[in-house]
């Protein structure tokens, strides 16, 4: 799971753990406690488009970035709120909601 650390809301590719490269679009990104998360899409033409948040596991001086999808409930909850934060008229709802 890797791209360059490059963001600048362009499209990256994500190298996913089965080797198939998807390419996503940054929609934003921001800091939390120190970590950088990204939120992405494949498709943002459509109204109701899937978006994932992204973890940055990687070290500030690498220059290759290695990115999770965010799983855990609480922090997937908590990122999700600042992003709904950042763009004003994004509502983000879990898939089982």
């Amino acid at each position: 799971m890797g791209t360059e650390k490059n963001t600048g809301g362009a499209r990256i590719p994500f190298v996913a753990e089965d080797g198939v490269t998807v390419q996503f679009r940054v929609l934003e990104q921001t800091k939390f406690y120190g970590v950088n998360y990204l939120l992405v899409t494949e498709d943002e033409a459509l109204e109701e488009a899937q978006v994932y948040i992204l973890k940055d596991l990687s070290g500030q001086e690498s220059a290759e970035a290695v990115y999770e999808v965010v799983e855990d409930e609480e922090e997937l909850r908590a990122v999700a709120g600042l992003f709904e934060e950042l763009l004003e008229d994004v509502d983000i709802v879990a898939d089982d909601d």
